[in-house]
């Protein structure tokens, strides 16, 4: 199995570990937790894959986004925040990243990694997460779902 490359960037230790993990066994990974260490490593070698947080202390994972579309080798890019902040996601999918949340970053990863995407991410971040929606049933609140409701009312 030919391994891609990956460069990984990540301030906190635990979920750097844990991304790591999950990551292992579709590239080899090169994990950063500082922009400044990042953006060298960035230039002076070849990655298929750049996922980086978007906050990274004094900078930006979009710096590193932008620069990753200035090398010469093509790269896909996963960029993920802690909150969809909707004009950072419009940005990170005009350079062609996929925008992520923090939240769902881990779960996400395995599938960014294992198959074939399209040339950009085509979410629109503005909608909300249709997953999180109330899917049916009846709700305490309903007064429908009172069997007595009739023997309540006052007359």
């Amino acid at each position: 199995m030919t391994h891609r490359r990956l460069l990984l960037v990540e301030p906190d230790g635990w979920l750097r570990s844990r991304l790591q993990r999950v990551a292992a066994t579709h590239a080899e990974i090169h994990a950063d937790a500082a922009a400044p260490s990042a953006r060298s490593r960035l230039l002076s070698g070849a990655y298929d894959w750049l996922v980086t947080n978007i906050r990274l202390d004094a900078y930006n994972g979009l710096h590193l986004a932008y620069l990753a579309n200035l090398t010469a080798r093509p790269m896909r890019i996963v960029v993920y925040g802690e909150a969809c902040d909707l004009p950072l996601a419009r940005e990170a999918q005009t350079l062609g990243a996929f925008f992520e949340s923090r939240m769902r970053i881990a779960e996400a990863l395995a599938s960014y990694l294992s198959t074939d995407l399209p040339a950009g991410d085509r979410r629109t971040p503005s909608c909300s997460d249709r997953r999180l929606l109330f899917r049916g049933g009846r709700r305490s609140g309903d007064g429908a779902s009172w069997p007595a409701i009739d023997r309540l009312k006052m007359n």
